[in-house]
This record gives C-alpha cells, sequence and structure tokens, in this order.
C-alpha cells in the first residue's frame, strides 16, 4: 500500500510560503520610517498569517493521525485479505466486530477527506472496496452455511413420502358409490387434506444479526446496491431450488397445452401443493427475514423481496395461464376448481406479501389469473352440460343397462358436491348450482330417453329407462346431491321410474298372462292351445329377457318378486280350474318361479330351459345347489 505516514508534499510547500510571508512581514516592520497606517497594516498581515500557520499545523496533525489510522486499518484489511478462514465462522465475534471497526475507520476517512487530499483519499478508498468484496464473501458464506446446517421443512419429507395420490379420474364409467365419496372428499380438498402452513426460520436468529451488521456497513460504505445483489441473489436461487424439489417444472406454456392429460393432472396436484408451501411458509418466511436485515431501510427492503421472489412467482402462474386457456374438456373443470380454490383462497397473503408498489406486478398476475380461472370454470361447467345434451349414440346399449353416460354423468356431479359453494359463487351470474344440477339431470334424461329409441322391443325400452332414472335417484339419495336436488327431485323421478317399471310389466307379462285368464270350462283343444301358447310365450321371454341387465340387486329383486306374484298366481288359479289340462302344462308353478329367477341376469340362461323342454321339471326340491339365489349375492 505504501508507506501511509509520509508527508504530503503540498502541505509542506503551504508551510514554506507561510513562513517566508511571517519573515517579511517582519522585516518590512523593522523599518523606522514606516507610517502609522502601513505599520497598523502590517501587523493585520502578520496576525492573519500567524493564525493561517496555527490552522495548518492542526491541519497537519489531523492528516497525520488519520495516516495513522488508516495505516492500522490497513493491517486488519489486508490480513484478512490474504487469511482463507471466514471471519464470521471463527466463533468469535470480538475479531468480527474488529473486522468492522476498521471498515468505519477508512470510512470516517473517506466522508473527512472527500475532496481533497486525494492520496490519502484514493489509498482509503482501495481499502474500503477490498473490505466490502470480503464482506460480501462472509454475507454469502454465512447464508450457505446456515443453509446447510438447517433441517429440510417437514412438508418436503412428507412431500417425498407421499404417493402420486389422486389424480383426476377421467371417466367416472367404473366407479362405484363408496369410491366416488372418497374422490368427492378427495377433490373438494384439492387433492389431500389441508395443513396447517407456518412460516420457518430459514436463517438462524443468531446469524441474522452478523448478516444485518453487513448490511448495515455496506450500505453506511454506498455499497448498498452490491449487498442487495447478492442477497437477492441467493435467495431467488433457494426459491428455484425448493420449486424444483416440489416437482414444478418451469414449462412453457404451450409444452403444458401438448402434455398428455393424465401427466399433467400429477403436474396439477403438485402445483396446488406448491403454490401453498411457496406462498404461507416460504415467502412468508423470506419476508420476515428481509425485514429483519432491511426494514430500516425502507422501500429497498420490499424491492429486494420482490426481486428474489418475482420470477419464480411468475413461473407457478404460468402453469395456471396455460390451465386457464386450454380445452374445456369436462374431466378439467375439477382440476380448475382446485387451482382457482386455492388462488382465491391465498389471495389475503399475497395482497399482504406484495402489498407495496414493487409487488404489484405479481400481485396484480396473480388477480388476473383468479378471474381467468374463474371465467374458464365457468365455461367449462357449461360446457359440460352441452356434452350431456348432445352425447350421441348409434347403437343400443347392450342388455338395457345402466348407460355408462349415467354413470358418467351422476357420478360427475355427485363429485362436484364437494365444491358447492365455490360453484354456487362463480355461477350465481346465471343461475344457482341447484338450478344447474336440474337443468343436468333433466338433460341427461332427455338424452337417455333419445337413446333408448334404439331398442327395437319396446318392453326394452323401459327397462332401459328404469335402470338408468333408478341408477340417478340412488346417486342422489343419502348424499350431498339430496340436499341440493331436494326431496321434490327424488319424488319425481322415483315415480318415474316405478312408472316404467309398470309399463315394462303391462308390456310383457300382461300378453302372457291373458292367455291364462278364466273363461269357464275350456275345451280340450282350446286348453291345449293355451298352455302351448303360455309355454311358448315364456320360453320367448325367458330366451329374450335372461340376456337383459338389471345391475342394481335390489331393483331386480324387486321386479323379479312382483313378476312371481302376478305369474304365479295366474298360472296356480289357471291349472286349479283346469286341472284336467295338467299333461299339457310344460311347468309346474315353482319351475317358473325359478326360472324368473334367471331373468335379468345379462347373460344367457336360456339353453338349460329349452334343453329341458318340459321333460324334467326343475322344482325346489331337485334344483342344483346355488341356482335360487339371493339377488345381493349376484
Amino acid at each position: 500500500m505504501g508507506d501511509l505516514a509520509s508527508t504530503n508534499p503540498t502541505d509542506d510547500g503551504q508551510e514554506h510560503v507561510l513562513a517566508a510571508a511571517r519573515h517579511l512581514v517582519k522585516a518590512l516592520g523593522a523599518s523606522k520610517n514606516l507610517s502609522d497606517d502601513t505599520r497598523r497594516l502590517l501587523m493585520e498581515l502578520d496576525s492573519h498569517l500567524s493564525s493561517m500557520a496555527r490552522i495548518s499545523d492542526s491541519r497537519a496533525e489531523e492528516i497525520r493521525e488519520f495516516e495513522q489510522q488508516l495505516k492500522f486499518a490497513e493491517q486488519k484489511i489486508v490480513a484478512w485479505a490474504s487469511n482463507p478462514s471466514m471471519i464470521w465462522a471463527s466463533g468469535s465475534r470480538e475479531t468480527a466486530s474488529d473486522y468492522l471497526q476498521a471498515v468505519y475507520e477508512i470510512q470516517r476517512i473517506t466522508e473527512s477527506f472527500s475532496g481533497r487530499d486525494k492520496e490519502l483519499l484514493g489509498q482509503a478508498h482501495t481499502l474500503l472496496h477490498m473490505a466490502m468484496e470480503r464482506l460480501e464473501e462472509e454475507l454469502l458464506h454465512i447464508l450457505l452455511e446456515w443453509k446447510k446446517q438447517s433441517q429440510e421443512p417437514a412438508f418436503f419429507i412428507s412431500f417425498r413420502l407421499s404417493e402420486e395420490g389422486v389424480v383426476y379420474d377421467e371417466s367416472f364409467v367404473s366407479t362405484d358409490n363408496d369410491s366416488v365419496e372418497d374422490a368427492s372428499r378427495r377433490y373438494s380438498t384439492g387433492t389431500e387434506p389441508d395443513q396447517e402452513y407456518c412460516s420457518l426460520d430459514l436463517v438462524h436468529p443468531d446469524a441474522v444479526l452478523d448478516i444485518k451488521s453487513i448490511a448495515n456497513t455496506m450500505f453506511a460504505s454506498h455499497y448498498d446496491q452490491e449487498f442487495c445483489r447478492a442477497f437477492v441473489d441467493f435467495w431467488r436461487d433457494v426459491l428455484d431450488e425448493y420449486i424444483v424439489i416440489l416437482g414444478i417444472d418451469k414449462f412453457g406454456i404451450e409444452d403444458l397445452l401438448k402434455m398428455e392429460w393424465r401427466r399433467l393432472n400429477c403436474k396439477v396436484k403438485k402445483w396446488i401443493r406448491a403454490l401453498k408451501f411457496v406462498v404461507r411458509v416460504y415467502l412468508a418466511s423470506e419476508k420476515r427475514l428481509f425485514y429483519h436485515v432491511l426494514g430500516q431501510f425502507g422501500s429497498v427492503c420490499s424491492d429486494c423481496f420482490v426481486e428474489a421472489s418475482k420470477a419464480s412467482m411468475l413461473c407457478l402462474l404460468n402453469f395456471g395461464e396455460a390451465m386457464a386457456i386450454g380445452t374445456r374438456r369436462p374431466e378439467k373443470l375439477f382440476c380448475l376448481l382446485d387451482m382457482y380454490e386455492v388462488l382465491a383462497d391465498l389471495l389475503r397473503d399475497i395482497d399482504s406479501l406484495f402489498s407495496e408498489e414493487a409487488g404489484s406486478c405479481v400481485r396484480e398476475e396473480f388477480h388476473e389469473l383468479v378471474n381467468r380461472l374463474s371465467d374458464t370454470t365457468r365455461a367449462t361447467f357449461m360446457e359440460f352440460g352441452n356434452a350431456v345434451a348432445s352425447d350421441k349414440s348409434t347403437t343400443a346399449f347392450p342388455g338395457g343397462g345402466v348407460h355408462h353416460l349415467t354413470k358418467y354423468v351422476m357420478n360427475y356431479i355427485s363429485t362436484l358436491t364437494g365444491y358447492a359453494e365455490t360453484l354456487n359463487s362463480l355461477l350465481e351470474k346465471d343461475a344457482s348450482l341447484p338450478q344447474h344440477l336440474q337443468s343436468l339431470t333433466f338433460d341427461l334424461e332427455f338424452n337417455l330417453d333419445s337413446k333408448s329409441r334404439l331398442y327395437k322391443d319396446g318392453s326394452l325400452i323401459h327397462i332401459f329407462m328404469m335402470n338408468n332414472i333408478y341408477y340417478m335417484v340412488q346417486k342422489v339419495k343419502g348424499s350431498d346431491l339430496a340436499e341440493l336436488l331436494g326431496d321434490e327431485w327424488i319424488r319425481d323421478y322415483t315415480v318415474k321410474f316405478q312408472q316404467h317399471a309398470r309399463s315394462y310389466e303391462r308390456g310383457t307379462w300382461v300378453p302372457l298372462l291373458s292367455l291364462l285368464r278364466d273363461d269357464g270350462n275350456l275345451g280340450k283343444t282350446l286348453l291345449k292351445e293355451r298352455y302351448r301358447g303360455f309355454n311358448n310365450a315364456f320360453e320367448e321371454v325367458y330366451k329374450i329377457q335372461t340376456t337383459w341387465s338389471i345391475p342394481d340387486g335390489e331393483l331386480r329383486k324387486d321386479l323379479r318378486i312382483s313378476i312371481s306374484q302376478k305369474v304365479i298366481q295366474a298360472y296356480r288359479s289357471f291349472a286349479g280350474k283346469n286341472s284336467a289340462g295338467e299333461k299339457y302344462s310344460k311347468y309346474t308353478a315353482d319351475d317358473l318361479e325359478n326360472y324368473i329367477l334367471d331373468l335379468f341376469k345379462g347373460s344367457s340362461a336360456a339353453g338349460s330351459l329349452l334343453h329341458n323342454n318340459g321333460r324334467k321339471r326343475v322344482g325346489p326340491k331337485n334344483r342344483r345347489p346355488g341356482d335360487r339365489r339371493e339377488l345381493g349375492d349376484l
């Protein structure tokens, strides 16, 4: 650094001039030929030169003092510049305090000699720059050390241990009642139960004091930009790391729009969890840290916080943007609802975190995304109604069972009940959620009626409608849908499926039972024809309707009982009044009762009946074990 104690040549020159001037004044004053005025002027000049000499001496002494202080500070700064150890890692606060005191002395010199004594000032600035570079290194070392030592948030541990979990089902077709109710609970909570979020100590409180002392020193030395850049860059990288741990990749909007649907579902689930953690845990903790370190510097604190978090936040919001502008497939509604709910829930947090002007870009982008998701969610729901109404079929549904569209729609709206409050708020401009759901069930019923026209058998039309409307009623009863659709809806649709059941019985069994009507004494020929007609008609019904399906065990049991009561009673009554025609009877009443139990299985059992061809009766006593089952076992 050179000899900082050397005499300043400019000061030496000034001292010689003053000494010469005073000598000249004294010589002139010694003359006896001076007038009084001249002598008075020389005396005043001598007094002034004496004052100047005293000031010059004082200033020289001050310079020598500063030179000594600068030399002392230089020794400490230079010593640590060549030392690979870290000052704050030494464990001695006294060491760190001595270093900061040396920096303070240099600051004082640069402020005292601003604009003069350029060489001394230049030396001080060189030392100050060296010290600032060292403090920046110390800052990063403190941050890195505490980052290594700090425990991972429990959130990350649970995140790694958790399975991929539920993804949003694309069909709902094969879902049974219990699993749909479970899925509804899962979807309604954003794919996982809410958990308590609390802020973390990103840096130990003791380390915060060290960081703050470095910040104060660098700001006082006008190296505030260097401190802020290092501090912001560090925490920006930390947030990027956390986002990677949480499974959020930095996809562009086009990438997300092209992504396979099931993979995108998993990304949505991770995105929701990540957003909650970032906002309620990480950013809340980071802002608290920034306030402790930079709060005394006014807007610098909020500016740095925004700079450290803005890029990652906008990256997270870009994912939401892609979902908001993507296709409006029905199954996407649950993703949108979960995303909308978590965003709406975090609005207050965002407004608080980014309340200052610097954070307006993040705050406004967040609010805009909430509005876009609101619009897209509403449009997707309305599009689902249109899709239900316009679903077309070109072939009849096999066996007249519950159509996959019925399962899809009813399981779909059952799942929506978990979002009732949210949907009500989103749809209230058009109509209430119950009104929308009633409209959906009407569209479904209308569509089912159109599909039923594809059957050529009128009785099968009623079986199909009975099955599907009964399924709708059962999905509503005992669920949250009952409260939304109301008792009147349940009564109306219960009457509808019962009417179809009666229409089926009239269409199938009334013509057959007409062959057993009591016309008084029947002649041998007519009696034979009646039995033959009944046998053939029953076999035809059996042949066809064993291939028909009633999936619900209780409904199937009730209809079989109703059929048996009518058919067996009429058959026994006819046989009792016409005992002479028993030889024309192909089946006993017990045979008929057992064969009726084969109806609506959905697969043909007619072979056994046709193979027997009346030659071997299968009654209760000789029926094979297991042939007569309770419907609940099927």
